[in-house]
């Protein structure tokens, strides 16, 4: 198989302009892309946009430069702005199908090699005038289709599973406001005090987030197995992801002061990407968290179930950024403005019987994220089949 060079693979955009405040709905920035995910399913901007942008068009491929070890890539869901942390990149249809080249970028082949050349400890950065000189080997153009054809079938059944998953957490919030009500209304009057009051009673510990300044890790400090390293972008669909994350030796987590989470705790980022929430499983005997995440940990009073499902309503989504948008260019709140923030509970006994209906629909998405993890092995498998 023919050997390029991927400047003769990818055309790099680089045209920008100034944002608007009508940029602010559509804007797509590092945050808003998953890990592993062609998808983008949300964007926009809750404060002002400032610095010229990338100009995006519809099918472009976004990809995140910026802690590539990351891996994000996705496909542009329509023409606006994007991150200036991010590149643009579009085919060059005379050596890749368009409709392989999403999956050609998304794949290890072509991370393992750019995540090669990333610069900088901190905040890992590839630069262009690196990425254009390495060099990749593709299938022909007619087996190039033809793999196409099988990656997309595969994506488009993934996708599906996706959206019943969308679903049964839709069912969920729909239970959550069938039996404590709208949390804007409050309509039973359940007790509401800031979440600094709570922890006053002993209902939860204070909360905590992960190490600031230089006791937080360097990218040089990363390990290929360990202590997980919790990141923002790493709590997807609910979920905190161990395969997009970064681990830590035991000897280098334990030589920091905080950020130990474990199994039973609730996360919820607050930097950056805000709102995101999990549970902590009991996969490791303890996670590290970075300064994007917070531990939430329960002493009395609370079920951690119930706990998610409220930080995942609106109405307290709502009160989070209302802060974290005031006065900052990028979206933060930080563990002191988090005590501040309203929390409602419930008797215990009505918190219970929201878990077990919560864990009886836990077992049907066990079975659909069964079949997702299935599918992303196959489209693995082709990828490393076909791709050097």
């Amino acid at each position: 198989m023919p050997k390029y060079r991927f400047e003769d693979i990818a055309f790099n955009i680089t045209q920008k302009r100034k944002p608007t405040s009508d940029d602010m709905k559509t804007y797509i920035g590092l945050e808003h892309l998953d890990s592993g995910s062609l998808s983008v399913t949300r964007w926009g901007s809750n404060v002002p946009i400032k610095g010229d942008k990338l100009l995006m068009q519809k099918g472009d491929i976004l990809f995140g430069k910026r802690n590539a070890y990351l891996r994000r890539a996705a496909i542009a869901p329509h023409d606006g702005l994007f991150s200036a942390h991010g590149m643009i990149l579009r085919p060059n249809e005379k050596v890749i199908s368009r409709k392989l080249f999403p999956f050609f970028i998304c794949s290890d082949y072509f991370f393992d090699a750019a995540i090669r050349i990333s610069v900088g400890s901190l905040s890992p950065t590839i630069n262009w005038s690196a990425l254009k000189e390495l060099e990749f080997i593709l299938p022909n153009m007619y087996e190039q289709e033809k793999l196409a054809e099988l990656l997309w079938a595969a994506n488009d059944t993934k996708e599906a599973y996706k959206k019943l998953l969308y679903l049964t957490d839709e069912l969920v919030k729909s239970q959550f406001i069938e039996m404590f009500g709208d949390p804007n209304k409050n309509p039973f009057n359940w007790e509401i005090s800031p979440v600094e009051e709570w922890v006053k009673r002993d209902f939860i510990e204070r909360p905590m987030d992960g190490n600031h300044g230089g006791k937080h890790p360097r990218a040089t400090d990363y390990v290929s197995s360990g202590v997980p390293f919790i990141m923002a972008n790493n709590l997807i669909d609910g979920r905190v992801d161990y395969h997009s994350c970064n681990y830590l030796t035991e000897p280098q987590a334990n030589s920091l002061d905080k950020g130990f989470a474990k199994a039973g705790d609730v996360l919820i980022t607050h930097k950056g990407t805000i709102g995101r929430t999990a549970i902590v499983d009991n996969k490791f005997d303890f996670i590290m968290l970075t300064p994007q995440v917070t531990y939430y940990r329960i002493l009395k009073g609370l079920n951690n179930i119930y706990l998610k499902a409220y930080f995942d309503s609106d109405y307290f989504q709502t009160e989070m950024f209302k802060i974290a948008g005031s006065g900052t260019t990028r979206a933060y709140i930080g563990i002191t403005a988090q005590k501040k923030l309203p929390l409602i509970v419930p008797p215990i006994e009505l918190q219970k019987q929201f878990a077990d209906f919560v864990l009886q629909t836990d077992k049907s998405k066990l079975v659909l994220e069964q079949n997702l993890d299935n599918l992303e092995t196959t489209i693995r498998a082709l990828m490393s089949q076909n791709f050097g």
